[in-house]
C-alpha cells in the first residue's frame, strides 16, 4: 500500500532530523550562547563537532573538539582545512564591531570588522571549499543591522550587508556547495548582559517594537541555522530570524 502524503512528509521530516549522523561541522567564531547552542544542538543530532576561535580554551564544550583559528589571518584558516580535513558543514559567526561616528572611525578597526564578516569567511571558503563532502554547506552570520541601518552603525549595515551578498556569490561559484546567510535579530545570547540593569528595559522596549512580541533565544538562531545546513533545496539566501525586526 502506497504511503499517504503526511506519512511521506513524517518521514522527510524524520530523516531530516537524523541527517547530521556521521557529519562533521566546523564552527568558527562566536564565543556567545548562539555559538555554544549550535553545537550543543548539532552534537545532540549526531554532528562531529569542531568549534575554532582564537581562545580554544574558552571554547571547550561537552563533546566538542577545539582548534584554534583568526579570520583575521589565512594561514591560520589554511591550518584548520589541514587540521579539520574532510567536513560536510562551516558555520563562521565571528564578529568585531566598529561602532561609533563615522567622522571617528580608525581604519584599523573597519577592517578588523571586514576580517571577521566578509574577508575572513571568504578565506574560510577558498581553503575549505576542496574538502567538503557531498552535501556539504555553509552557513555565514549576517544581521539586522544591514536591513535596519541606524547611527554609528555604518560599519555593522556594511559588513552585515555584505554578508548576503557574498553568500549569493559563493553559492554560485561553489556550487554544488551550498551557501547561505542567518540575520539575527537582538538575541538573549549573553552579549547584551554588558547592559547591566538596563538590559531588561532594552529587551522589553525591543520586544514591544517588533512582530514577534519578545526577544530571540539562542535556540530560535540555532534551529534555523541547522535547517539550512540540513535542507538540500535551500542555497544563495539570506534567512532572517529577527522577530520581524527589520520591518519595525
Amino acid at each position: 500500500m502506497a504511503a499517504s502524503s503526511a506519512e511521506r512528509r513524517v518521514r522527510d521530516e524524520r530523516s531530516m532530523a537524523m541527517s547530521f549522523e556521521g557529519k562533521r561541522l566546523v564552527i568558527v567564531g562566536g564565543g556567545a550562547g548562539i555559538a555554544r547552542q549550535i553545537a550543543s544542538d548539532a552534537s545532540a543530532a549526531g554532528a562531529e563537532v569542531i568549534r575554532a576561535g582564537r581562545n580554544p580554551a574558552a571554547l571547550a564544550g561537552r563533546g566538542v573538539r577545539t582548534a584554534f583559528a583568526d579570520l583575521g589571518e589565512e594561514s591560520s584558516l589554511k591550518a584548520l582545512a589541514h587540521e579539520v580535513g574532510e567536513m560536510d558543514f562551516v558555520v563562521s559567526l565571528a564578529a568585531a564591531p566598529a561602532n561609533g561616528p563615522v567622522a571617528t572611525l580608525e581604519r584599523d578597526a573597519v577592517r578588523r570588522a571586514f576580517d571577521a564578516k566578509v574577508t575572513g569567511p571568504l578565506m574560510l571558503a577558498k581553503h575549505f571549499a576542496p574538502r567538503f563532502r557531498d552535501g556539504g554547506a555553509m552557513v555565514l552570520f549576517s544581521g539586522v543591522a544591514a536591513w535596519r541601518p541606524a547611527p554609528e552603525r555604518t560599519v555593522m549595515a556594511t559588513t552585515n550587508g555584505a554578508v548576503a551578498f557574498l553568500a549569493e556569490a559563493l553559492a554560485v561559484e561553489l556550487a554544488p556547495i551550498r551557501v547561505n546567510a542567518i540575520s539575527p535579530g537582538i538575541v538573549d545570547s549573553g552579549a547584551w548582559d554588558r547592559l547591566g540593569e538596563a538590559k531588561a528595559e532594552f529587551f522589553r522596549r525591543t520586544a514591544e517594537a517588533i512582530p514577534a512580541g519578545r526577544v530571540g533565544r539562542p535556540a530560535d538562531v540555532s534551529a534555523a541555522t541547522l535547517l539550512l545546513l540540513a535542507n538540500p533545496f535551500v542555497t544563495g539566501s539570506v534567512l532572517h530570524v529577527d522577530g520581524g525586526g527589520r520591518l519595525g
